[in-house]
């Protein structure tokens, strides 16, 4: 059976109170998309709410792993259990809501532009919306919540065996530069093989100030923010060098040659979050 025209994943962790609003957002009655709901490492229902979904969407299927960790269920889903790759891939987060065309926008994007290998979503609301569009344009940068890759970059990196880090904070990063470099280093670098496209978008839920598990989870967010922020620093050493072959398994495996070079950023608030990202990740290894 031939892979469909344009396949979706979607990558949720404990999503119950969005990933109904993401799924109908999703063209679910095109015959030409696949849609992969990846439930990863969830306490609540939001297999089940996907599943119920799935009964009246011959389309999509539920995939539910045990593990959490968004880049280690990448990898699971896309390196080990796709068995074929559709000519588009479409990764969206399970509390993005879709701008209606947005998918077929992307897919348009890359069939347009043969030497692409990624095509970005645009943020839709927030108070800073407009300042990433900006930036994202600028950069030809790329959110998480909402990108495309072509089928044939995506079987290149099986080829090569080449994978995100499990422990990785964030996988949009890590992906957009090697679309950028064609799975090479940063010697290899082209802006264009990273389309922005205008023509898609996503919607987030805004965040409460007025609600104490709105706080708690920007405070985590923060701390992973930080996270992040160190990893990256490894991540473009390597990209400099060796490129995405030379990326570990788990980037925790180099905190104990890395950890000590790094330093708690000198600014508020990132100096707090900095200090208490550097102490977990020490705690990791």
């Amino acid at each position: 059976m031939a892979a469909p025209e344009i396949c979706i994943t979607i990558l949720a962790h404990n999503e119950a109170g969005r990933i109904a609003t993401c799924l109908n957002s999703l063209p679910l009655g095109d015959s030409d998309v696949a849609i992969h709901v990846v439930v990863n490492g969830s306490n609540d229902d939001t297999a089940q709410i996907a599943r119920v979904m799935a009964r009246e969407c011959r389309a999509m299927t539920v995939h539910e792993y045990e593990q959490g960790g968004k880049s280690r269920s990448w990898n699971r889903f896309v390196m080990d259990d796709l068995t074929g790759f559709s000519p588009v891939h479409i990764f969206v987060d399970g509390d993005a809501q879709l701008i209606p065309g947005s998918v077929a926008a992307l897919a348009a994007a890359l069939q347009a532009n043969p030497a692409a290998n990624a095509a970005a979503g645009l943020p839709m609301n927030g108070r800073r919306a407009a300042h990433y569009r900006d930036k994202m344009r600028e950069a030809h940068g790329m959110f998480g919540d909402l990108y495309a890759l072509s089928g044939d970059f995506l079987s290149r990196m099986k080829a090569q065996n080449i994978r995100l880090p499990d422990d990785l904070i964030g996988d949009d990063g890590l992906v957009a530069a090697m679309a950028k470099t064609d799975l090479g280093n940063e010697d290899n670098w082209r802006e264009d093989r990273l389309i922005v496209c205008e023509g898609a978008g996503f919607l987030c839920e805004p965040v409460s100030l007025l609600q104490l598990g709105s706080w708690q989870m920007q405070y985590k967010r923060m701390i992973s923010y930080s996270v992040r922020h160190f990893q990256n620093r490894m991540i473009t050493d390597i990209m400099k060098g060796p490129g995405p072959h030379g990326l570990p398994p788990r980037l925790s495996t180099l905190y104990p040659q890395q950890l000590p070079l790094c330093s708690p950023r000198s600014s508020l608030p990132e100096f707090w979050f900095d200090r208490l990202a550097l102490k977990r990740m020490a705690a990791s290894v």
